[in-house]
């Protein structure tokens, strides 16, 4: 990689300023490159900082700083000879002294999604790509050092506050209110982290709406190119893993809040397993594997919520298909002991050692790092399930004799006795037609597009709209059924459209959907309040906005249109 003057905007005497002394509490940066132009332009524009600067030509000779010196933070070059950016961070990351340590990326080269989510898996808080902005890289280093200085200073006064506690008991009061003080400091850096996580997850929904649908377009129409046909089922694996990166962000979130919520209905069991299978089929299948499915004779009916414990059986599929050779078996058997409802997923695949075994339902966990790491994913999934299983009064277990020698994971949910007969899931209500006057609202022409593209090959009479004051002209004049609505748009939000066409006589009654990167329960709360009928988290799979195409409330429209009643 050459550096050159459009590479790296490199501070005058100005920008940078003169070096400051060290601050008294100064924290060490690591800068990693095996460029000296660009070492000595970091150097130049961290300089005012007062933090202590310490440089590295390579990977190896980073390592040995990092077995000297605990760095706050390491700055990291992604294309380096021997061991690049990424490899180096997994290293970094191992090491017990460099838990605390944030790891930026710099990179030079063309910075995708993808690109991201791989530094961002192997250890990385922030990802800049070049041309640097003094100031933004000043920024965010001086937050990382903060954070550091402040994580260590509670580090210390909770030791200190130990032994005070014993020794001193006139001076405790003094001593909480500092650490409140320091507590409440951190609990606003986990705030911003949170709402840093809500925004990285709607700035990488967006680009995958259009990626999605695009894949949905290519499965509808004919392809006779079989080379043609693998890369469609590539680019769609490669999106569904992309998005359940994206949501397992978000959940680790949830978890450390405690804010998942439950939307609880009668169940018959085996429509949790359909609704899980259906979904996890396609990478089984993929894998030429076998998975059977057992259900019993009786109908085994539980209080929950669907798609959570969808997405927790679906969890254990994905696990088991994951961790099992190609041409492995899976099994899937539901049967009922004593008032409760049990899930058996077993594999006959890399199994689980003793010593991991009670870890597994840990935050982060990794039963095998170097294999996880390959099959992607964040470690937070077998967390997250056994926390839904709490919630819904139940449990989750797992069982493995060993290494090589398969595993066997089993959900435990309580059975509801009182005779209540279970519901029907929406998406099982045959649809009677889906030709609906529709209009697109996206300031994505990409996404807009593709969108119409699609929903018109299910026979929608769809028009687009790139901007709000468009929008609103299009809907005067076509007074559509149904409105699919972005939110975060320039000039006019979709709040504001929201807004406007409710405040038409004609606009009372059509169905208005949001599509957003945005997911958070705050953001669901807020387009319930501005008159949205669904909200629609990106990339929305075809079959959910089908659904609403067909949904009963047109087919009740257009009856009483006729003078008739369904």
């Amino acid at each position: 990689m050459t550096l050159t003057a459009a590479a790296v905007s490199a501070p005058g005497p100005r920008e940078g300023g003169p070096a400051r002394p060290l601050l008294p509490d100064a924290v060490s940066i690591l800068l990693v490159d095996d460029q000296p132009g660009k070492l000595l332009t970091y150097e130049s524009i961290l300089s005012g900082l007062g933090e202590r600067l310490v440089k590295a030509s390579s990977g190896d000779e980073a390592l040995q700083q990092l077995l000297k010196t605990e760095f706050a933070v390491v700055l990291l070059d992604v294309c380096m000879p021997n061991i690049d950016g990424f490899e180096l961070a997994r290293l970094i990351r191992e090491h017990p002294r460099c838990q605390r340590t944030a790891i930026i990326f710099i990179s030079a080269v063309q910075i995708t999604n993808l690109d991201q989510l791989k530094g961002y898996e192997s250890g990385a808080v922030d990802y800049i790509s070049v041309p640097v902005i003094p100031e933004v890289l000043r920024a965010r280093v001086q937050v990382f050092c903060d954070l550091h200085r402040k994580t260590a200073a509670l580090e210390r006064m909770n030791r200190d506050l130990e032994q005070r506690v014993a020794e001193r008991t006139a001076e405790l009061e003094r001593d909480l209110a500092e650490r409140k003080r320091l507590e409440e400091a951190l609990r606003q850096t986990d705030r911003r982290k949170d709402e840093f996580l809500a925004t990285l997850a709607h700035e990488l929904r967006n680009p995958l709406a259009p990626i999605r649908t695009a894949v949905d377009i290519m499965r509808l129409k004919p392809v006779q190119d079989p080379v043609l046909l693998d890369c469609r089922d590539v680019i769609g694996r490669q999106m569904e893993q992309l998005t359940r990166l994206v949501d397992d962000l978000l959940d680790i979130s949830r978890i450390t809040r405690g804010s998942i919520r439950l939307e609880r209905r009668t169940l018959d069991v085996a429509t949790v397993v359909t609704r899980a299978v259906e979904t996890h089929r396609p990478a089984i299948d993929a894998r030429r594997q076998t998975l059977t499915v057992e259900l019993p004779s009786e109908s085994l009916t539980v209080n929950g919520d669907l798609t959570r414990l969808a997405e927790s059986l679906g969890n254990l599929l994905s696990n088991a298909a994951k961790y099992t050779d190609e041409g492995g078996r899976i099994a899937l058997r539901v049967t009922r002991e004593a008032s409760q409802a049990v899930i058996r997923v077993s594999d006959n695949g890399l199994g689980i050692p003793a010593e991991m075994l009670p870890k597994v339902f840990d935050m982060f966990t990794q039963v095998d790092q170097t294999l996880h790491r390959s099959q992607g994913g964040l470690g937070i999934g077998l967390a997250l399930v056994r926390k839904l299983m709490e919630m819904h009064g139940g449990s989750v277990e797992g069982h493995s004799d060993g290494l090589g020698r398969g595993s066997e994971f089993a959900l435990r949910l309580p059975l509801r006795e009182d005779g209540a007969r279970p519901e029907v899931p929406q998406d099982n209500v045959i649809p009677i037609s889906t030709s609906r006057r529709i209009l697109v609202v996206d300031d994505n022409r990409d996404a807009g597009e593709t969108l119409a593209v699609m929903l018109r090959l299910h026979g929608g009479q769809v028009e687009v709209a790139h901007s709000g004051a468009e929008a609103l002209q299009m809907a005067e004049r076509a007074r559509p059924d149904l409105v699919l609505l972005d939110l975060g748009m320039p000039g006019m939000s979709g709040y504001e459209v929201a807004r406007r066409l409710r405040e038409q006589p004609w606009g009372r009654e059509l169905m208005l959907v949001a599509q957003t990167g945005w997911g958070q329960d705050q953001d669901r709360r807020r387009t319930r309040e501005a008159g949205f009928d669904e909200h629609l988290t990106k990339p929305v799979d075809h079959a959910t906005l089908i659904r609403l195409m067909a949904s009963p409330r047109f087919r009740d429209d257009a009856l009483a249109k006729l003078g008739l009643r369904a």
